[in-house]
């Protein structure tokens, strides 16, 4: 699959060499050598339409993020998906969830994935900027409910996922890393519907992806 087109009419990015592979870095860390521009409404509105030309049926997995602890970040190259474990690895069992009446983790936000283009976005069209925001999966389809509904099965190199009803919503982290109008872009009227914010999921097949793979939707 291609890689995304670079966004127009950006500012351009701080010159320094993105995080390796399996280099764990903290999101303070990341902020403060990738600080970014936070995009006006008009500049986030300009790109909606290339948003929304997302492919439908399937796409390139840009990206995958390993959440080892709290506040840290760690690009992947192949990851390992695991039905009860979620992203091997990934800090999202340890963390548990307000959600849950135990505080545990909520076995249907196993996996967040947000669409690569949006992120790419409000992101500055910085690629090195797009860990901040805490997604584990960053993927050129579109994540609307329209096209994924929950009950969605989607193929991940040889792990398969299910998209589940629950919300995916901006929070005050998202706010501080990318702007008030950068979080009203993605909650807002439409844009919960299209989840612009992404999507939850959960792994209802084990298996490997990797960076480059395609995402398929099973229809």
């Amino acid at each position: 699959m291609k890689s995304l087109a670079s966004t127009p009419d950006l500012p351009a990015a701080v010159d320094a060499p993105a995080p390796s592979y399996g280099e764990p870095v903290g999101t303070s860390d990341l902020a403060e050598r990738f600080p970014g521009t936070h995009l006006a409404a008009e500049a986030l509105g300009a790109g909606l339409e290339h948003i929304l030309a997302s492919p439908k049926d399937a796409g390139a997995v840009e990206m995958i993020v390993r959440r080892p602890g709290e506040n840290l970040r760690e690009l992947l190259e192949i990851a390992e998906l695991d039905v009860d474990a979620g992203l091997v690895g990934d800090n999202w069992s340890s963390r548990g969830s307000s959600k849950t009446e135990d505080g545990s983790a909520h076995p249907e936000m196993q996996l967040n994935l947000m669409n690569s283009r949006v992120v790419d976005l409000v992101a500055g069209g910085d690629r090195r900027r797009w860990p901040l925001a805490g997604d584990q999966f960053f993927v050129d389809l579109d994540l609307g409910r329209d096209n994924l509904p929950p009950g969605t099965k989607l193929v991940l190199g040889t792990a398969e996922l299910e998209v589940t009803p629950m919300p995916h919503l901006g929070c005050k982290k998202f706010v501080a890393r990318f702007g008030l109008e950068a979080m009203k872009f993605v909650n807002s009227g439409t844009a919960k519907v299209q989840c612009l914010r992404g999507i939850n999921a959960r792994v209802t097949r084990s298996g490997a992806v990797r960076t480059g793979d395609t995402v398929r939707v099973l229809r």
